[in-house]
């Protein structure tokens, strides 16, 4: 069975993320099939963080080989990106207090991310956005192994917005990122 919302994400993953190499470490994750897609049915955010915590400890329970990293997709909660940015706050400290922070951490996309000191429709701010609201649940060793292959990581940042800034508006449009 297909679910929509994994199948939107995902394509978004594949086009965006790995067609415009925006995350050089997803491709081989995507290719070994440990990237893991969870939709969640929250609808407000102490939902929303019981199936952060569950989606935690389920990939916690999991081999690294068989499970890489977490996509948890939140459809029908969260849609205002600050309130949704301040979630990832409390997201953050619970991985701290509950002692896995040396273990994992989170990163976030939302349909209206935007970084401070953009306008709305600043292309940088597409380098953060998906199609729904996604926490991002990522081993700190998957970071460490790729941080280890790269000369200078901060580049990634720099180097996406200057891809989205080459691609521009056009671009995103043609990709059905942007309207």
């Amino acid at each position: 069975m297909s679910v929509p919302e994994i199948e939107q994400t995902r394509q978004w993953v594949e086009k965006v993320v790995i067609g415009l190499n925006l995350c050089p470490f997803a491709k081989p994750t995507v290719d070994k099939g440990s990237l893991h897609y969870i939709v969640s049915e929250a609808r407000n955010a102490k939902a929303l963080f019981k199936d952060f915590t569950d989606a935690l400890w389920d990939l916690k329970d999991h081999d690294m080989s068989v499970r890489e990293t977490t996509l948890l997709i939140a459809p029908w909660a969260m849609h205002d990106f600050l309130e949704f940015n301040d979630f990832v706050g409390i997201c953050e400290d619970a991985i701290a207090d509950l002692e896995l922070d040396d273990d994992f951490q989170v990163a976030y996309f939302h349909p209206q991310f935007q970084f401070e000191g953009t306008e709305v429709d600043d292309v940088e701010n597409y380098t953060n956005r998906a199609p729904y609201p996604v926490l991002h649940l990522i081993r700190e060793a998957s970071i460490d192994r790729a941080i280890a292959t790269m000369a200078n990581p901060d580049e990634i940042y720099e180097n996406n917005i200057r891809t989205l800034q080459k691609i521009g508006r056009d671009g995103l449009r043609k990709l059905g990122v942007m309207h």
